[in-house]
């Protein structure tokens, strides 16, 4: 590889030392004999190694081919991001490629101590990192003298024009001179980009990657249904499933995102957070927790995730959805990045999914439409990883072959692997059951359930008395009994017995399912009645939404009615009457 890249001899060995084995299709595009030395407006996916293009760009500007210093008049080159996190984000990738060249990088950005930056300033740092509020700052204060520099490079130039900065921007970019050379790179090319690139930009040749109507083939959409109630255990369930090595789920307020770190919390997962109302201290020890492996997932808002790059990101979970195409694509783009797959799942409440799939044509993405993944199939991949994770292919050490021999000796084959089975199962949590939504609308079940007719039912040995509810019966129809929500009918609870209706053509399969003396498990009997039970209060097994609703609009028809009734049961008044009456009180 090192002998491939046109660029000097210490950046293409930097990059091989980073496992570089081919460029990307935007770091070659940078790299073209007509890029040297001219303006340009680059486009490109989220995730495509932007960071290591404009960096390998600007280094014909900084270096010659003995990969020393060109110009003695400092700084050289100046890169602005819209946040603190991508700032430093794109000097953590800078500093790797220019690392061994005399190349040196400082950063200015909002929330960082400035004394220790005036400091690295004032020992004229080659490369200059720095977000639009504090670069504006240090250079109206003198501290900072852009007169020297040959390149300028606008990262997420979009994102920073949405955010307000165009201000900011302008008096920066009047501030060097005007024969220097100016990068922008952008996700969208909107008219505000276009208005920027005219002022400042001499020619600028075009370069985009994207392709017109294709997704980003290393990202997999999943658009999850769930009954609304249930969209936290979709999301926990979700996360034991995959167990990513690093996860991302994005909230849309802080609120939201205090709430669910806390139950993630408390369910065993090593979770922080990342928002608006957390120091720029507290941010970067949450993304150095997840670099280090110390936390596995990261709640957090749009603002504040903007620039995040975890290093091989698995999966993207949209707790509350994102509201425009660009957010997600934008939060979808944290992972299957540089070449590494990833996943990106929607939580879709049962009543949004026309409004998601919109979203998804308007982003011209196809998702997979599917239901959260259960217990059982969570369980199933505990029983798997399990056996992945005994399969050690390195040979054991001598420290390791003694401790073996020990273990051997005390203790028998089925007690190691016991042992070993429950220190792996010790701090996963039990998955959640969670309801099943059905895929027909709603108006079409509550017809279905206002129409069943071919219905047998069933007591079962439970009731309130034993806590039974509802939605417990659902689960345990559902898990043990194999039978689909759609095809249970009304259930009504007594004190210490319950009954369930059935559609007929599920008998068989019940049946089937149920072991000696009609048990569905230990405990808990199910016997088939003649008849239809009498003398219960029906419960619905699925809740009507528009209770609420129905019962105001029957409340007020009850008021209506009083009120007419009184009415005309009232006495007409007329003249005589009112007088007859007065002359009473008098």
């Amino acid at each position: 590889m090192k002998n491939s890249i046109p660029v000097v001899p210490q950046l293409a060995t930097n990059l091989d030392l980073r496992g570089y084995k081919t460029l990307t299709p935007i770091q070659e595009a940078v790299l073209t004999n007509e890029m040297i030395g001219k303006d340009a407006i680059v486009s490109a996916q989220t995730g495509s190694g932007k960071t290591v293009a404009f960096g390998l760009s600007i280094s014909s500007n900084l270096l010659d081919k003995k990969s020393k210093v060109i110009s003695t008049r400092l700084p050289g080159a100046l890169v602005i991001a819209p946040t603190r996190e991508l700032a430093l984000q794109v000097r953590s990738e800078l500093e790797w490629l220019y690392a061994k060249t005399s190349i040196s990088i400082a950063s200015c950005v909002g929330g960082m101590d400035m004394r220790t930056e005036k400091r690295n300033l004032n020992k004229n740092p080659n490369i200059i990192l720095g977000t639009p509020g504090r670069l504006k700052d240090y250079i109206e204060r003198g501290v900072l003298d852009l007169s020297a520099l040959c390149v300028v490079v606008l990262d997420e130039a979009d994102e920073m024009l949405n955010l307000g900065f165009r201000e900011e921007l302008e008096f920066i970019l009047h501030s060097t001179p005007k024969n220097r050379r100016t990068l922008l790179f952008s996700a969208t090319i909107s008219k505000g980009i276009e208005k920027l690139a005219s002022r400042y930009q001499n020619n600028a040749l075009r370069i985009s990657t994207l392709v017109k109507n294709e997704q980003h083939l290393d990202i997999e959409y999943h658009a999850v249904t769930v009954a609304p109630r249930d969209t936290e255990h979709a999301i926990m369930n979700i996360l034991r499933y995959h167990d990513a090595n690093n996860a991302l789920v994005f909230c849309g307020t802080r609120a939201n995102v205090n709430h669910l770190a806390a139950r993630l919390n408390n369910r065993g997962f090593s979770v922080v957070s990342i928002s608006g109302e957390l120091s720029q201290k507290e941010r970067l020890n949450a993304l150095r927790s997840m670099r280090n492996g110390q936390s596995k997932v990261c709640v957090a808002t749009d603002v504040a995730a903007r620039g995040i790059d975890l290093p091989n990101l698995e999966l993207v979970i949209h707790a509350d959805l994102p509201k425009t195409k660009e957010s997600l694509l934008h939060r979808s783009g944290r992972t299957g990045r540089a070449g590494n797959k990833g996943i990106s799942a929607l939580i879709v409440p049962s009543e949004s999914g026309k409004k998601v799939q919109r979203l998804l044509d308007n982003a011209q993405i196809k998702a997979i439409w599917q239901k959260p993944p259960n217990r059982e199939e969570i369980l199933k991949l505990d029983n798997e990883r399990i056996l992945l994770d005994l399969m050690t292919p390195d040979h054991p050490t001598a420290e390791e072959n003694n401790l073996i021999s020990l273990l051997v000796e005390k203790h028998s084959p089925e007690e190691i692997a016991r042992a070993l089975i429950r220190r792996f199962r010790k701090d996963k949590f039990a998955p959640d059951d969670i309801q099943e939504v059905d895929e027909i609308n709603t108006k079409a079940k509550k017809m279905a359930r206002d129409e069943f007719k071919n219905s047998v039912w069933f007591k079962l040995s439970v009731g309130s008395d034993q806590k039974a509810d509802p939605r417990w019966l659902l689960s345990k129809l559902n898990r043990v009994g194999k039978i689909n929500k759609k095809d249970v009918g009304s259930i009504k609870i007594g004190k210490d017995e319950s009954f369930v209706e059935i559609n007929s053509w599920t008998l068989d399969k019940f049946l089937q399912c149920l072991e000696k003396n009609n048990e569905l498990e230990a405990g808990l009997k199910a016997v088939l009645l003649d008849q239809s039970p009498k003398g219960l209060n029906k419960r619905r097994s699925l809740p009507q939404q528009n209770n609420s609703k129905q019962r105001r609009k029957t409340r007020r028809a009850k008021d209506r009615q009083i009120f007419s009734e009184k009415k005309h049961s009232a006495p007409k008044m007329g003249k005589s009457s009112l007088k007859a009456t007065n002359t009473s009180k008098s």
